[in-house]
């Protein structure tokens, strides 16, 4: 009997034992589902919209660990702080927030401290979205509000955290004001939707902006911030949606102090138009010296080209009339190489029906001598071609006809091309090749609705960059053909003043961007394709 019981207790104890192998076996404990509930504001000290306000610190109470993240985009403080307000804790976990105010607080106005989606629980990263604390230091707390959202002038997607400001237009508000002054009220536009709504505002007339406010200083630096602005007074309260069409202006003009960077070469930095930018000698120069002025392509710099000289410096003038501006400056001259002609071909290889063959030199071209260049198909029969010569960029524009599965050799002998120093080419040999029309696809496409002529159409790939374009003046087909097969971008630009080139807004003059409308979705382009679109345009 005492067996069997010793038998029956070890069988219950191997029982067991498997029992919770098997348990263990199957896997730790699973925690229980994921939390995905976002931390909760439990108290503030003073209380939310608390009227009368004087403190100098707020605290911000939780039901759960939290911390903060991205504050610098996601924080809004409107009216702005002078001074930034002190935030802790950065980084590490807490149950609070506290805010430590820096600066002296105006008075009757309502603030609002909107966190954006910067406060998060500790272990799963759930937001508390777009919490506010708000306070008046006045009797009462503002109640208005203004709405709507950007877009980009030229971009198919608005950027994020655009900052929509409004000014009061009150007697020391002028143009310049948003160059030197933070706004009345701010918000931001956010990580995902385009849209804003600008609260606790009081009752008043207003200029409402939206900016890319790259460096974070609430004001506009045309150096690097886009800008947006509805020319209208903005009467509060108002039941108006806003529209914000965010654009890059053209920078004012202004030149930068010349450098000598090769012994007969001296380089003009500018930003702006350059057109109207007129480069003079204060110093009489020598009748052996000659001189040439040349804009570099693709850069915002005028190459002031001279045959050497045995001067110690020149003196230069620089003025552009239509901006009012002259400066003068001096250049020493030393020691250094000299630039010397190099020439380069746009293209290599493989060249596509709608290619254009160019020759570009980085010294001024001043003479061609088609007798020292010959173009021959398949290695020896000999073609004729006609070519444009480029001052304004350069270059030698050769066209000729070009026929599938082809190639062609182009051969310049020494003499074939001088430039302004009188250096000519050594023997230069380019080789090239087509292929099938098969390898292409071809677009036909079809403007209806709201279309206002000239317009530009441009096709561009999925990064932005624009790879053909038609200008028309008048009702058209727009044929684009022998493109190459891949994902394409349309969109129309409506060329106001006639010019061929899409035209950026600019504030002070009170000028829009141009209109540009995008086809919506992505046309495919396949080899050897033919599709045919219809884009309808809307007001």
């Amino acid at each position: 009997m005492v067996y069997l019981k010793k038998l029956l207790g070890l069988l219950f104890f191997a029982f067991m034992a498997l029992a919770l192998w098997q348990c263990a076996k199957r896997g730790s404990p699973s925690g229980g589902p994921k939390d995905v509930t976002p931390p909760e504001l439990i108290r503030a000290e003073p209380a939310n919209f608390t009227t009368n306000f004087k403190a100098e610190k707020i605290r911000l109470y939780f039901d759960e660990l939290i911390k903060l993240e991205d504050v610098q985009n996601q924080l809004v403080v409107s009216p702005p702080f002078k001074n930034p307000a002190e935030i802790t804790p950065m980084g590490a976990p807490s149950k609070y927030i506290e805010v430590v105010i820096k600066d002296t607080l105006r008075e009757n106005t309502t603030y609002t401290i909107n966190f954006g989606q910067s406060i998060v629980d500790n272990n799963e990263g759930n937001p508390n979205s777009f919490l506010s604390y708000v306070f008046s230091t006045g009797d009462y707390l503002d109640s208005l509000t203004v709405s709507g959202a950007v877009k980009d002038a030229v971009n198919r997607k608005a950027d994020e955290f655009i900052s929509v400001m409004l000014y009061e237009l009150d007697s020391t508000y002028n143009d310049s004001t948003i160059y030197k002054e933070p706004p009345l009220y701010i918000t931001n536009t956010g990580d995902s939707l385009p849209l804003f709504e600008l609260r606790n505002l009081k009752a008043g007339k207003y200029a409402l902006f939206g900016l890319k406010d790259v460096n974070k200083n609430n004001m506009f630096d045309q150096g690097q911030d886009k800008i947006g602005f509805i020319e209208d007074t903005i009467i509060i309260p108002t039941d108006s949606i806003y529209l914000l069409n965010l654009f890059r202006e053209q920078l004012n003009y202004k030149t930068s102090v010349p450098s000598l960077v090769a012994k007969n070469k001296i380089i003009f930095g500018y930003q702006g138009d350059y057109r109207n930018m007129n480069i003079e000698t204060l110093t009489s120069l020598p009748d052996s010296v000659k001189t040439t002025i040349l804009k570099e392509r693709d850069k915002d710099t005028l190459n002031y080209w001279f045959t050497p000289t045995d001067l110690d410096s020149i003196n230069f003038i620089v003025q552009n009339e239509k901006a009012q501006v002259l400066d003068t400056f001096t250049v020493k001259i030393r020691e250094l190489p000299i630039d010397s002609l190099k020439l380069t071909a746009s293209i290599s290889g493989k060249l596509n029906f709608e290619d254009t063959f160019s020759v570009l030199s980085n010294t001024p071209i001043v003479a061609l001598d088609t007798s020292n260049i010959s173009l021959n198909i398949s290695d020896s029969i000999p073609a004729t071609y006609t070519y444009e010569l480029d001052t304004l960029k350069n270059k030698i524009d050769f066209a000729f006809e070009l026929e599938p599965n082809q190639k062609y050799s182009f051969s310049f002998l020494p003499g074939a091309i001088t430039d302004f120093f009188g250096v000519q080419n050594d023997t230069l040999d380019y080789n090239l090749s087509t292929g099938s029309f098969a390898d292409y696809g071809n677009l036909r496409m079809v403007l209806g609705g709201a279309v206002t002529f000239p317009v530009i159409v441009q096709l561009t790939n999925e990064k932005g960059e624009v790879k053909r374009e038609i200008f028309a003046s008048e009702s058209q087909i727009f044929e684009f053909n022998n493109l190459d097969p891949g994902n394409y971008i349309a969109r129309v630009v409506l060329d106001g003043n006639g010019n061929g080139k899409m035209d950026t807004g600019n504030y002070l003059e009170k000028i829009q961007p141009e209109k540009v409308s995008y086809y919506p979705g992505v046309i495919e382009i396949r080899a050897n394709w033919e599709k045919e679109e219809t884009f309808i345009l809307s007001n």
